[in-house]
């Protein structure tokens, strides 16, 4: 199905997804943070994405410190660059002493596609992909639990996702939506979600069913397997 990007505009609506509790059986659970900023889990593995990041850096959206906190002990971190609106060393470091975990970024992204080999029904892969005044942005696929999940990142060009094909969900920010248009891309997802608003951007007009809008912090989709 084509979006055409032309038709979507940034004014006030509310897509909100369910907000009951994390990591029921058979399901892994993502929860909406900022930004590119994502918690995913099944229960067991604990995954952040591009977080933590500088809150409110660039316009972007801010976060409570609390947010810190809660990170769950040993948690794996995906950055797929090293901007202020993706990542924060000050506070990355800060989790990390407290939390430990593991920490990934383009600069040794290499270990975490070793590491999912030892993750029972987690696999990885990265995609270097082209991200103005960022000399080293990745978008990732994970296939957790048989289930294919694409993150973007800030990648411009819709290129490289319209290559992957059988996508249970696409994280992709808007101007993916009009790239793909512009150039004859299909995203081959059964469902995306749009993330990487400002605070105050929203979209009007008509949702397509399969898909959700993050523009609401704290926001969960449920991914069955």
């Amino acid at each position: 199905m084509k979006y055409v990007g032309r038709k979507i505009c940034f004014v006030f609506a509310l897509v909100v997804t369910s907000n009951l509790g994390f990591g029921q059986p058979n399901e892994i659970t993502v929860r909406f943070i900022g930004n590119c900023g994502l918690y995913l889990t099944d229960g067991e593995l604990n995954v952040y994405v591009d977080f933590p990041y500088k809150s409110g850096a660039f316009g972007y959206m801010e976060y409570d410190e609390a947010q810190l906190d809660s990170i769950k002990e040993d948690a794996i971190f995906i950055f797929t660059h090293k901007h202020g609106d993706h990542y924060s060393r000050k506070h990355t470091k800060r989790v990390l002493k407290a939390k430990n975990g593991e920490k990934f970024t383009p600069w040794n992204i290499s270990k975490l596609e070793k590491r999912s080999e030892t993750i029972p029904d987690f696999d990885f892969e990265a995609f270097k992909t082209k991200h103005r005044f960022s000399f080293n942005h990745y978008s990732y696929l994970i296939t957790w639990h048989g289930k294919k999940i694409y993150l973007s990142g800030d990648t411009e060009s819709a290129e490289t996702i319209g290559k992957v094909d059988d996508m249970d969900w696409a994280f992709i920010p808007y101007w993916i939506l009009y790239d793909a248009e512009e150039n004859d891309i299909e995203i081959k997802a059964k469902m995306k979600a749009l993330y990487h608003l400002y605070p105050q951007q929203k979209i009007e007009g008509e949702i397509p069913d399969d898909m959700v809008v993050l523009n609401v912090q704290n926001q969960l989709i449920r991914i069955p397997y």
